[in-house]
């Protein structure tokens, strides 16, 4: 029941806050996280948003409107808001009554829940473009190139589809994990690992198939799409986000499971192999041909993105989009037209900044299984994170530049500091003999980081070769491995560097929070000694970098991931006096 002295306040206009001084306060974000956004994450109170998708998603992963409304009534300082109470029932709701079937005649329809629906469906322009005729008076047929269409235009329409058409099996191709045939390395999937597998595959059935497992990174997202790539047992695509994380791919599975480097293609710039399992990138997927003048009509997309062919040339079973955040716009136009395909997506965050969250719903499909990170910690399948900003002063000089410089330019000139370098240098005194990732996001400022730190760097414009041998010597605990490296924002992504554990974070991609969590998941796989991972961010003091961090950490808030605050006397003194720290890292 509601009770004055409960850590929540719901809104009529579906906004909650969230005291986060309160005993309860973690209990309830871990309540709240599966139905409502993060929006703002300032010290003393949380603020969330319980939005359509929010709650479908919820919906899709079996939630229902009673759950949901009890955990509002029995954490909230006062009744549910009966406007709150009525969107949670109505757009949970919608999700399931339209679905995409097929029929006795093997056609593709689209069955709704009673005749009012029908005719607004029949009206609304989006929905109406991808239907062919009407059967009956709630039932349509649907062209199947317009399956990936139909559940866009059904989003926006406010009904999103449930699609129980089934998927073409694919070409047969069956892939073990090595444990279980009793040949190779000893290893088993994790509780959570199967848990997803189980969720996404469903049996087999319709029901399953296809959607979204969030994991964070270091917690084996890639065994998870390889033991449903063993449920599926059919030739598979997959899609990742570059091609050092590509190869990642083919080790691990020539690591863990039966399957040969015979059975394995990449299809990149530099290689165009297709076999059973087939890895690509997404950069290669979205390569654009110059200019398309005296293209025939009608092929132009064929032109200008020559490697969609891709999705064509095998009897693919299952697509795999590895990060499948960062898909790329054109690349939702050719999965629009894959429905067939049972479709995996895998991330840490279903976070975009261009705002497709609901594209990936539809054409990927509904997030199946999220493990809290904060759990994982717990159990120790990912290392403990302690997070820090660290708030760097302008120099006179270079306060005066930034005040008259432009609004773009002051958000480089402050993510540049140069007082920044002195402090990096103090924390690599610090964490000596500890494996030290130091990311930016402007190449100037990281050259001259890496010139003055003689530390190797690495880049977009690093040679694939050099980027490899850069991150095998990293991982080389021996007299001749590396360290530090500094990284530009290409090790964002699905690099696996397992002893790193601390990173020091000087510039970012604005107020991007996907960002965030990819960097901090650079250090968050498990460490033999158990040592807690560190994350810095190093912040221009009273600038539009500070802004723009406090919506970067809005994600990680949201995972239960605290930031500690320091000035640069704070940091000198932690660094001056370690055995006062680890007192308090200890309690922590």
């Amino acid at each position: 029941m509601p009770d004055p002295t409960n850590p929540l306040t719901v809104l009529t206009d579906k906004s909650m806050l969230l005291e986060t001084g309160h005993p309860l306060y973690p209990e309830v974000r871990d309540a709240i996280c599966g139905f409502a956004e993060l929006v703002k994450s300032p010290d003393m109170v949380h603020f969330y948003e319980i939005t359509p998708l929010s709650l479908w998603n919820a919906a899709a992963l079996g939630a229902d409107p009673d759950e949901i409304l009890d955990v509002l009534e029995r954490f909230g300082k006062y009744p549910v808001p009966r406007t709150v109470a009525d969107e949670v029932s109505t757009s949970m709701g919608r999700y399931g009554l339209a679905k995409l079937e097929k029929d006795e005649l093997d056609r593709l329809v689209l069955r709704v829940k009673n005749k009012a629906m029908a005719r607004e469906l029949w009206n609304h322009r989006e929905v109406r473009a991808c239907l062919l005729d009407r059967i009956d008076e709630t039932t349509f047929t649907v062209r199947p190139d317009n399956r990936g269409l139909v559940k866009q235009a059904m989003v926006i329409a406010g009904y999103p589809a449930q699609d129980l058409a089934g998927y073409l099996e694919g070409e047969s191709f069956q892939l073990r994990f090595r444990e279980k045939i009793g040949n190779g390395n000893s290893f088993s999937l994790r509780p959570y690992q199967q848990k997803a597998i189980d969720k996404f595959w469903q049996d087999g059935s319709i029901l399953g198939g296809n959607g979204v497992v969030v994991l964070p990174c270091g917690s084996g997202k890639t065994i998870v799409g390889m033991g449903i790539m063993e449920e599926a047992g059919t030739s598979t695509l997959i899609i990742c986000p570059n091609i050092v994380a590509a190869r990642q791919w083919k080790t691990e599975l020539m690591d863990k499971t039966n399957v040969s480097d015979e059975d394995i293609g990449e299809y990149s710039g530099e290689i165009k192999e297709i076999r059973p399992i087939t890895i690509a990138t997404y950069q290669i997927l979205i390569y654009r041909k110059k200019g398309t003048l005296g293209t025939p009509r009608g092929q132009e997309e064929e032109w200008v993105y020559p490697h969609f062919g891709l999705f064509n040339l095998r009897n693919w079973g299952l697509i795999i989009y590895d990060e499948v955040h960062l898909l790329p716009a054109p690349v939702f136009k050719v999965t629009a037209e894959l429905q067939a395909r049972r479709r995996l997506g895998l991330t840490a965050t279903l976070v975009r900044e261009d705002g497709r969250e609901k594209q990936v719903f539809s054409l990927i499909g509904p997030k199946r299984f999220e493990a809290p990170w904060k759990e994982l910690e717990k159990q120790q399948w990912i290392a403990t994170a302690l997070c820090h900003e660290v708030r760097v002063e302008m120099d006179e000089e270079y306060r005066m530049d930034y005040a008259v410089t432009s609004k773009r330019g002051k958000y480089r000139m402050a993510s540049e500091n140069p007082r920044k370098l002195e402090l990096v240098k103090n924390l690599l005194e610090h964490h000596k003999g500890e494996k030290i990732l130091v990311i930016g996001q402007y190449l100037d400022q990281l050259r001259m980081v890496a010139r003055a730190l003689d530390a190797e760097l690495l880049t977009g414009q690093t040679p694939t070769k050099i980027r490899q041998e850069l991150y095998d010597r990293f991982r080389d605990n021996g007299p001749d491995g590396l360290d530090l490296l500094v990284v530009s924002k290409v090790a964002n992504f699905a690099i696996d560097l397992p002893d790193a554990n601390v990173a020091i974070q000087l510039s970012g991609a604005f107020g991007s929070r996907q960002e965030e969590a990819q960097r901090l998941g650079r250090i968050l796989r498990p460490k033999k000694n158990k040592k807690p991972a560190h994350f810095y961010t190093l912040v221009s003091n009273d600038t539009v970098d500070q802004d723009f961090n406090s919506k970067r950490q809005r994600f990680l808030t949201e995972r239960g991931y605290g930031y500690e605050i320091l000035d640069e006397l704070d940091l000198l003194d932690m660094i001056e006096n370690p055995e006062k720290y680890k007192q308090c890292e200890s309690k922590k």
